[in-house]
């Protein structure tokens, strides 16, 4: 795209679509997006030059309804998607700590409860602030990162529910390995383990709670019953299916572009690049690309990963540095200077996407995309 050395391109059109996708799947559930980490690296906020905050793909969704919810890991991003005029329902993942729970509530954030003490503090700063602040309690069935033991949930339901200016309007869980068929007995065993806790919360309250939900992405892919009244789809919403059992379509929601920016002759037997780690087999032209894990392209693909230009793959060779990669075109290529290299995403029939670079980087998706830098714009399309 003019004026961009690289960039990040965000198909809206074809996370709608994905969203659209798993809504028919779970039926009359609402839907939550995590939009945390920088929207799974989508992008969360813009800043423009006169200083507004603007959320293009978080006012997107909301403007056609296409999510019920939003969820943040920090107060801060909630407060971005705020001050960018997004009115939806934004829930805080985990709990606050209690010098930025002023600023939650003001925002209008629904907070995490965990134990007595957020509680407490929640409803401490609610009741200073004068303003009625819903709350949604985490319960811990395995995942073993916040959350209550589900044997306290229903107590500490109670003292959410007399505790002033806060209205329990959830209850939470998190699943540690729904993906994964060896691991369906400890999923199931954390179903049944939440399936208790809000039996005797609803026992204690005399009354039902209005948003139940637990499913991530793979248990809306694996289990239907985890789907409650409202499921998480992070990662499948933005197009990477988490198990080989995927009962919706999605499409990658990203595309990592950049353009040839130099081209030389590499003689056989010549090196490139730092490390002297790729040593040429025989005479060829070796493209620049001006991205490395400066952008968030790992240095770890180094000489494993590829890339596509004109429809053709072509392999990265040589350390990934901190602003370049370089790219072996072969012999006889008429590749020059400006032309698109694509590093995720589809050239023609070629594809590369985050799965397939987490795989020969040794992590996941999920790392791929949110380690794309702030300093690659995003550019949104659809």
């Amino acid at each position: 795209m003019d004026g961009f050395e690289t960039y990040a391109q965000v198909d809206l059109g074809a996370l709608e679509q994905n969203l659209d996708a798993i809504r028919r799947q779970v039926e009359f559930r609402k839907l939550l997006l995590p939009v945390k980490a920088n929207a799974y690296g989508h992008g969360l906020t813009e800043q423009s030059r006169s200083g507004a905050v603007t959320a293009p793909l978080a006012r997107f969704l909301a403007e056609r309804s296409a999510v019920d919810w939003f969820g943040v890991a920090t107060v801060e991003e909630g407060v971005r998607l705020r001050s960018a005029g997004v009115t939806t329902p934004v829930l805080k993942l985990s709990q606050a700590q209690n010098h930025e729970l002023t600023r939650a509530i003001e925002a209008g954030l629904t907070l995490t409860v965990v134990d007595p003490v957020t509680i407490w503090a929640a409803s401490a700063a609610a009741e200073t602030l004068g303003k009625p602040t819903a709350v949604h309690l985490k319960v811990d069935t395995g995942m073993r990162r916040t959350g209550c033991p589900p044997l306290l949930a229903a107590k500490l339901a109670q003292l959410t529910e007399e505790a002033p200016y806060l209205q329990l309007e959830g209850v939470f869980t998190h699943f540690a390995a729904a993906e994964d068929p060896a691991e369906d007995d400890f999923t199931a065993r954390q179903i049944a383990q939440f399936d208790d806790a809000l039996a005797g919360i609803e026992d204690a309250l005399g009354r039902g709670i209005e948003l139940k939900h637990a499913a991530n992405s793979a248990a809306v892919e694996r289990h239907p019953a985890a789907w409650y009244d409202m499921v998480r789809p992070g990662i499948l919403a933005y197009g990477y299916p988490q198990s080989g059992e995927v009962p919706v379509h999605v499409d990658p929601v990203l595309s990592l572009i950049s353009h040839v920016s130099f081209v030389k002759t590499v003689r056989a037997g010549e090196t490139v690049s730092a490390g002297r780690t790729w040593v040429a087999p025989r005479d060829t032209r070796v493209a620049t690309i001006p991205v490395g894990y400066g952008d968030g392209y790992a240095w770890r693909l180094s000489n494993r990963a590829a890339v596509e230009i004109g429809g053709r793959r072509y392999p990265q060779v040589g350390a990934i540095t901190m602003d370049h990669c370089l790219v072996d075109l072969g012999p006889e290529s008429v590749v020059d200077i400006g032309e698109q290299v694509t590093l995720i995403g589809r050239d023609g029939s070629e594809s590369i996407g985050a799965d397939d670079l987490g795989q020969l980087a040794g992590t996941v998706s999920y790392e791929i995309l949110c380690g794309i830098a702030d300093r690659v714009p995003r550019v949104y399309i659809g």
